[in-house]
């Protein structure tokens, strides 16, 4: 699972170290949350300003989400807390999960928070804080990485492959093992309804009304691809161990590459935010200018 320590290499960090460790979250308001080991910030993605440090129980988050009522759900390597960003307080924590090793989470089209772990997923009803139903017989076991389609249904990136999952039932609908490259690491879906695929071995496209493979990316083959976005206009932006592109979804080819991040290793991505695009790496975080391209180092975390 990317950016997720083992519990003994994250009591090993420093206190000053700063990378990126989750999914970034462009919240409602607008303003960007920042999850690194040394906790949750807000900032404004225009200026730059940081609005505030938000506290939580572990120095570690794992994933990031908001629920329908602007509720932020933060997932550490010790379970999951609600935090409501008007207070910046924790308004619930605790749950039962099958793991306290939390590595994704997104809200299905009702509203309801699934929340993968490296020993299976959960379903959350966000408003009562009640855990609905758990699979941990997932194929793969860890959730790595987690998409909702335009149907509704939830895509699962594991160890193994890939799982197709009816967010009504909680029923697996189709399995994908082999995937090319290996373990899922990330998903993404384009603007055609394409399922991106990112693996230790590369990018792979998959039909989400078939399940079945398309093909790969080839100007990625052999690339570790950690992190995957697509952004307003359409194109797909893949983070990996070895730097950031940009890639034309309908052909798979690389039409930029970004230079001057803290990092080659890039974990997270959220383009559009404050008319840029933000990448959390593991040395820290950055912005891309969408007009020209050119990368800044953000070092106020």
């Amino acid at each position: 699972p990317v950016g997720i320590p083992l519990p003994n290499q994250e009591r090993a960090q420093p206190e000053t170290d700063a990378r990126v460790s989750t999914p970034l979250l462009q919240d409602y308001s607008g303003h960007l949350l920042v999850g690194t080991w040394k906790g949750l910030t807000e900032l404004d993605p225009n200026t730059g300003h940081i609005i505030a440090r938000v506290p939580i129980p572990s120095s570690l988050t794992g994933a990031l989400a908001q629920d329908k009522s602007g509720r932020i759900w933060v997932g550490t390597t010790e379970g999951i807390v609600r935090i409501d960003l008007r207070t910046k307080k924790v308004t619930a924590q605790n749950f039962a999960l099958p793991s306290n090793r939390v590595l994704s989470m997104v809200l299905d089209k009702r509203g309801y928070l699934w929340v993968g772990t490296d020993k299976g997923i959960v379903l959350i009803s966000p408003d009562r804080a009640l855990i609905m139903s758990t699979i941990q017989d997932l194929p793969g076991v860890s959730a790595n990485a987690m998409q909702i389609d335009e149907n509704g249904h939830l895509w699962v990136g594991t160890l193994e492959g890939i799982v197709q999952i009816d967010t009504k039932s909680g029923y697996l609908m189709n399995v994908m093992e082999n995937i090319p490259g290996g373990a899922v690491q990330s998903l993404a879906i384009d603007d055609r309804g394409s399922l991106w695929a990112g693996t230790p071995g590369g990018l792979t496209e998959i039909n989400v009304e078939t399940a079945r493979i398309l093909g790969s990316a080839k100007s990625l083959d052999g690339q570790n691809v950690l992190s995957l976005k697509r952004d307003r206009v359409g194109s797909l932006w893949v983070g990996s161990a070895s730097g950031l592109v940009r890639i034309n979804p309908k052909n798979g080819a690389i039409v930029g590459q970004i230079a001057g991040l803290p990092s080659s290793r890039v974990l997270t991505l959220s383009p559009d935010a404050g008319n840029k695009l933000w990448v959390g790496t593991t040395e820290g975080l950055a912005w891309v200018s969408l007009r020209d391209y050119r990368s800044r180092i953000y070092d106020k975390l």
